[in-house]
């Protein structure tokens, strides 16, 4: 009986060593950067102003904590309305928030750009620090592929 508690501690042990380092890989380390995705497909000027506040209370907590982060707004279908200079309630706030809230990247979905300028017969002008992704979606899956955490406001 002895040896069988022993046997059973040593094999408890190795077991703990070699688990230890892919353990330790999975735990976030204070350099870690956080990765965030926000994504906007509704044109509704609360959900606007809910992806703007959602940015810029987590820049906020992360600049006072001294974390790296990154944030991206995702705008698609309906939502590319939060990008339009034309059409957003909010256009002024956006335009203006790179240069108040650091880390944070505007991307307008290239498949809803294509619809709306074959709708409307021409193509919808974007608030000047907005980019253009070739789809929304597909662009919400690389981020969740690079570890961004999805947000839907």
């Amino acid at each position: 009986m002895q040896l069988s508690k022993k046997w059973a501690a040593l094999v408890a042990a190795i077991a703990m060593f070699f688990a230890a380092p892919v353990l330790a890989h999975d735990l976030p380390t204070d350099h870690e950067t956080h990765r965030i995705a926000i994504q906007v497909s509704d044109n509704n000027p609360g959900t606007f102003q809910k992806a703007l506040n959602n940015a810029a209370n987590m820049s906020k907590f992360f600049l006072a904590r001294g974390e790296d982060y990154e944030i991206e707004i995702v705008a698609y279908n309906a939502g590319l309305h939060l990008l339009r200079s034309d059409t957003s309630p909010v256009a002024d706030r956006v335009k203006n928030f790179s240069q108040s809230v650091p880390n944070v990247t505007f991307s307008a979905c290239g498949n809803t750009i294509k619809g709306m300028t074959k709708k409307d017969g021409k193509e919808p002008q974007l608030v000047e620090n907005a980019r253009v992704v070739p789809g929304g979606v597909i662009r919400l899956m690389e981020l969740s592929d690079q570890g961004y955490f999805m947000i839907r406001p």
